[in-house]
């Protein structure tokens, strides 16, 4: 199974999944989450999204890595499965925190396209905590492993909700440049936190840096899709599509409709 190529200007819509079993904000069955993250995919497919991204940020706050429970995995499985069987675009995953081989491996289940690492490359000090290895190198081992190698790997650089402290020396061109060195399949620029708006700035030095695709992940609304498209190859929109522009909120149809109108003017 090839990789999913990146076709013209690609736009992905996030599906925040609601608050998975065992974390404190869990309330609903898991056939509800199910459920819930199938209504909102096909929102997002039926607006003319070219992708989707299913992620567990309602499970704050985070455990990173190796402390996700299997029933992380057991769940996010349940509900990629769903998606992926009722829309016909690409799906994405992404666990937090840290949860990085656990989506490779729901992907590979699954048949998901891709998967969003946020510590790919150099050490972070992110809210959780000190995330203090990079990922890339064995990541990319289990994904030969498993014989998942069609799934995609797309790569935050300078991360959100992150100090970049540690690595201040390093321009975001150097930490892309060292995405693509390490074998990222995309990277992702974002702002400083979920919803914040991406500098266009960011986006053109990384896409100077490098040939791989280049992604913004951050602050997407209807009137920023057409100067971010000048420079990036694809948008992952998540707050915008929510009703009110809350992450926290079922997606809106009419301004998933927005968001594509305003990429093909």
């Amino acid at each position: 199974m090839a990789k999913w190529a990146f076709e013209g200007k690609a736009l992905i819509g996030m599906v925040h999944v609601g608050a998975l079993p065992g974390t404190p904000g869990s309330r609903l069955s898991v056939d509800a989450l199910v459920s819930q993250a199938v209504a909102e995919a096909k929102v997002i497919a039926d607006a003319g999204f070219d992708a989707v991204m299913v992620e567990n940020m309602h499970d704050a706050p985070y455990v990173h890595g190796g402390a996700l429970g299997p029933e992380i995995v057991a769940a996010m499985t349940r509900v990629g499965q769903a998606v992926a069987e009722s829309v016909s675009i690409p799906m994405g995953i992404q666990i937090l925190s840290g949860g990085n081989r656990h989506a490779v491996a729901v992907a590979q289940a699954v048949g998901g396209a891709f998967i969003r690492c946020e510590n790919f490359v150099f050490s972070h000090v992110a809210d959780e905590g000190l995330l203090a290895e990079a990922e890339a190198g064995g990541l990319l081992r289990y994904r030969r492993m498993v014989g998942a190698e069609h799934v995609g790997v797309y790569c935050d650089i300078k991360k959100k909700h992150a100090s970049q402290a540690i690595t201040a020396d390093l321009s975001l061109g150097d930490c892309a440049e060292a995405a693509a060195f390490f074998g990222a399949d995309a990277v992702i620029v974002t702002g400083t936190a979920t919803g914040k708006a991406t500098s266009l700035a960011d986006v053109g030095e990384a896409k100077r840096a490098v040939s791989i695709p280049v992604l913004v992940g951050s602050g997407v609304t209807p009137e920023t899709v057409g100067p971010l498209f000048e420079h990036a190859d694809g948008l992952i929109v998540g707050s915008y599509l929510k009703a009110d522009g809350c992450w926290k909120n079922v997606v809106d149809g009419g301004r998933c409709e927005k968001v594509v109108a305003a990429s093909r003017t």
